[in-house]
């Protein structure tokens, strides 16, 4: 980053008047970037997060940063194993610097990419032996990985219609299932009366089409009779020479549950079926069933192994194995000529109701009774149906960690058997998403405060509704030539439970100085660096051992973490209002994103990519008068009243969008370029004004901090991926950017009059003081970061160094640059990082100092200091339900800002430390 003189900063600021300097060519290619950029042309090598699953998955798509004006926006790339191996590999941009070079490139590879690490350096790529196409004819979309066809629908109930590996059909009717429960009773499962919807298919895309990997979107909603309900989003992913494909599954809940109403739209079961032929002999008809780790049930639908009369080793050995039986005439003839009186078992069941149990049962038919088969704790989520002449292997992911969960395999004893992938299984308990309480006659605004001021909760009637929530699932396939072996489906398992992942060095990542250049690779080169970096461990092992001792896991809950603990006790507030679920309060998303990024560490990568499902699709809604915005943080993911920007913030997506080039999450992100049109709908401060305010769409009063942050970070992105509404995102950057420069107070100022339509925030004729310990919070730190980095904007950057400057300055300095002081402020330890920030920018030394000192002895009762005891006790015995350990002392508030405080200082004034 380029520094400028504080005199200089201040020079420009107060020259900027109305307008703004920009100094950059929009959209042009830099002369640069055809290759004479410092490191044009230095390979990156690109290694696997893990290395299960490799050779099984259908491939691996990631992200790779470029630093500015390296490459032009028509470079092409070329991979090789370190061997020098020439691998196929199709590349396509995801983000651009403001100068059109490349900013991020996604490169997507094949099933047999193996190798432990990669070079990825420009070039021509290497074309693939059998390529992937996608071609729509009609109302059918073909798909062909040069290994299997799937015919996809563009209409109807089948979103795969039939999935072929050769002539012979492995899979076909591949729809979505929904069973719906009108009326739940209190203390049982209701009455039995059920509706059962299947998927009509809205619209079909192809979004993809080869040389690698193609990629079919396909929407739609649950119908059964007149109505429609529940829209659903998938993807199917299909890469070249694969004979699997992955599907992204999200569900929008639209549904209607009141709170203490029996009658709703309660769902009863969710899934996805296919139909599967059935051509070989019973007993050449294997069932797989995935237990415990790669563990298996390993059976037939007529079993001949444990009878009274022995086939013979061989036969017994090739039917465990999988393997097509010898002819039965070379059998024990007393097995042969009774084989009729053998049960065939066609229905199957594995159902994974809690996090820590699963029961497998068998029967032979439908009424007929049910035979317990086994169970365990944490089942794969992995099944497979076929024999010698083909078969179907399927899987869910995070299986149990999302349970409800269930796989059903049902009539393999007959000419087509159908297997069922229930995300939500009809065997638990319905999908009661009411409130969770009454409202306790909180019936007024001033009545809603003091409940908010005893219990945290930010309540108010008719806004804890689910209406809108969404969930992605990710589900894999295989079509087999035949029963695979143990070790092939041991494989399989693996790709179910952690799909293989290519990802770029950390180094790479900070070279680009992407997001903002806020983070370097851990240094433990003083004992000083080496503590925080313990103590950084620490958190995360903390959050991580959390998770798996308070069974932080469920369908709707899965990937978040709590807010406060009680150390009373010994439980988190999980009960307690605005001190439950965190829901991306004080950014841990991003905490754990550049934990990630600086140390490449695969379960870190793991923690946050399962945050940043959850926070942008159950904590956000997605349709509705409330679409764009996000929920506060509460009992119930979608129970605070608090409907805001904070929360969608388009921040907390990125990183897992850019590292991956994931595209649900970029319909997310796309989604919220427009979300300034929620202030029309709902004021977020309507509980605290003390004037008459109607919403005006020509002065919307809009913060600087919390709603700018999450509007900002919508437009930028937008921008970056040369979206469709790229440009007016651009414009909407620039000129908010410009209009709270040109406040009187700047950042300072804290809130302005925004017009929708112009996209200008109105200047004050008057300057204010409104500074919030929240404002820089959520992600304003880090997106200023980057958008000073991307333009040249003099004035901007004077009003943001100065906010830096003045947030941890004493009540006196504060006073004297602006008028009167900021008041009572919080979290000065999570501000030290913009000390840090200004220091770099403006030289200044004693900021680097007071970066430190309010990191290490933050005037704050509630940050984490050198002297707290950085260990846990042991949690036993009667003070809980389960063994574990506890950290009474950790905040997820205090832990995000310490750790992205600690990432950030390490990384901008590391070499200051005291």
């Amino acid at each position: 980053m380029s520094r400028m003189p504080r005199r200089t900063l201040l020079k420009a600021a107060a020259a900027a008047g109305a307008a703004a300097q920009f100094s950059w060519s929009l959209g042009a290619t830099p002369a640069s970037a055809a290759g004479s950029a410092e490191h044009s042309g230095e390979p990156v090598t690109l290694t696997w997060l893990e290395s299960g699953g490799l050779g099984a998955a259908p491939g691996s798509t990631l992200g790779v940063p470029w630093p500015k004006g390296q490459y032009a926006k028509d470079q092409t790339f070329a991979l090789s194993t370190d061997d020098g191996k020439d691998v196929p590999v199709q590349t396509w941009p995801i983000g651009y610097w403001p100068d059109g070079s490349l900013k991020w490139t996604a490169h997507a590879v094949g099933p047999e990419v193996t190798a432990k690490t990669f070079s990825l350096a420009p070039g021509a790529p290497a074309a693939p032996s059998k390529k992937v196409t996608a071609v729509r004819k009609g109302g059918t979309i073909t798909v062909s990985t040069g290994v299997i066809t799937a015919e996809l629908g563009t209409n109807g109930s089948a979103l795969v219609r039939t999935v072929t590996r050769g002539s012979t059909e492995i899979a076909r009717d591949g729809r979505l299932v929904l069973v719906r429960q009108g009326e739940i009773e209190d203390g049982d499962q209701g009455n039995e009366k059920y509706e059962r919807f299947e998927s009509v298919i809205g619209e079909a895309v192809v979004e993809q089409d080869g040389p690698v990997r193609a990629v079919v979107r396909i929407d739609g909603k649950h119908r059964r009779g007149s109505r429609s309900w529940m829209p659903f989003s998938v993807r199917l992913y299909f890469y070249a020479g694969a004979d699997s494909f992955r599907m992204v599954h999200t569900i929008t809940y639209d549904g209607t549950q009141e709170p203490g109403k029996a009658s709703g739209d309660f769902v009863r079961g969710l899934g996805v079926r296919f139909t599967v032929p059935m051509r070989d002999a019973a007993y050449d008809r294997h069932i797989r069933i995935g237990g415990e780790g790669t563990g298996l049930l390993r059976e037939a639908v007529k079993g001949i192994t444990g009878l009274r009369r022995d086939p013979g080793a061989a036969v017994r050995e090739a039917q465990f194995a999988g393997r097509k039986l010898p002819d039965p005439a070379t059998w024990d003839q007393r097995v042969t000529t009774r084989l009729q009186y053998i049960p065939e078992w066609g229905d199957y069941t594995l159902s994974q109701l809690t996090a820590d149990g699963f029961g497998l049962r068998k029967r032979t038919k439908k009424g007929h009774g049910w035979i317990g088969a086994g169970g365990g704790r944490r089942a794969s989520g992995f099944g497979y149906v076929g024999g010698p002449s083909g078969g179907f292997s399927f899987g869910l992911r995070d299986f149990w960690e999302k349970h409800p969960a269930q796989l059903d395999i049902r009539d393999a004893h007959t000419d087509e058997a159908e297997v069922t992938l229930w995300l939500w299984s009809p065997e638990a308990q319905p999908m009661d998403l009411r409130f969770y309480h009454d409202g306790m006659e909180q019936d007024t605004y001033p009545e809603q405060l003091e409940g908010l001021n005893i219990t945290y909760e930010d309540y108010e009637p008719g806004f804890g509704t689910p209406y809108g929530i969404a969930r992605t699932s990710e589900l894999l396939f295989w079509a087999n030539e035949s029963t695979p072996a143990p070790e092939a489906l041991a494989q399989q398992v693996d790709a179910v439970r952690t799909p293989p992942q290519l990802a770029a060095p950390p180094k790479q990542l900070v070279r680009a100085k992407v997001f903002g250049g806020l983070f370097a690779e851990p240094d433990r080169s003083t004992a000083a660096k080496s503590k925080i970096e313990d103590h950084l461990d620490f958190l995360f092992t903390y959050y991580k051992d959390q998770v798996e001792m308070r069974r932080w896991y469920g369908f709707w809950d899965y990937g978040d973490i709590m807010h406060t603990y009680d150390p009373t006790r010994h439980q988190w507030c999980y009960d307690v209002g605005g001190y439950a679920w965190d829901n991306s309060e004080l950014s841990p998303d991003l905490w754990l994103w550049y934990a990630y990024m600086r140390s490449g560490r695969a379960d870190i990568y793991r923690f946050a990519e399962a945050m940043t499902r959850h926070t942008g699709e159950v904590d956000v809604y997605h349709l509705g008068k409330w679409a764009g915005l996000g929920t506060r943080h509460g009992v119930q993911h979608y129970a605070d009243s608090a409907k805001q920007q904070r929360i969608a913030n388009t921040t907390y997506r990125r990183m897992f969008y850019f590292l991956t080039a994931d595209e649900r999450v970029g319909d997310l992100m796309h989604a919220n370029v427009d979300s300034d049109e929620t202030f029309l709908a709902l004021d977020p401060i309507r509980k605290i004004r003390t004037e008459p305010y109607t919403p005006d769409r020509h002065a919307l009063s809009i913060g600087f901090g919390t709603d700018w942050s999450g509007l900002v970070s919508a437009w930028l992105t937008e921008w970056e991926r040369r979206g469709p509404k790229w440009e007016k995102a651009r414009a909407r950057v620039l000129s908010t950017m410009e209009t709270i420069a040109a406040q009187p107070n700047g950042f300072v100022q804290g809130v302005g009059l925004y017009d929708l339509d112009t996209g200008r925030f109105a200047i004050a004729e008057k300057p204010a003081v409104g500074v919030s310990h929240l404002s820089a919070m959520f992600g304003l730190v880090e997106l200023n970061a980057e958008l000073i980095d991307m333009i040249d904007m003099p004035a901007f950057e004077a009003a943001w160094i100065d906010y830096c400057r003045y947030f941890n300055a004493t009540k006196a300095e504060q006073a004297a640059r602006y008028g009167s002081n900021f008041g009572t402020l919080l979290l000065f330890q999570g501000h030290s990082r913009q000390d840090a920030y200004a220091a770099v920018r403006t030289g200044d030394v004693t900021l680097a100092t007071r970066a430190w000192k309010q990191f290490y002895s933050s005037a704050d009762t509630w940050d984490y200091k050198e002297n707290t005891d950085w260990s846990t006790r042991k949690v036993e015995g009667p003070t809980g339900p389960v063994p574990g350990s506890e950290a009474a002392w950790v905040s997820t508030n205090t832990t995000a800002l310490y750790g992205l405080a600690a990432i950030q200082n390490l990384a901008l004034v590391g070499d200051k430390m005291p």
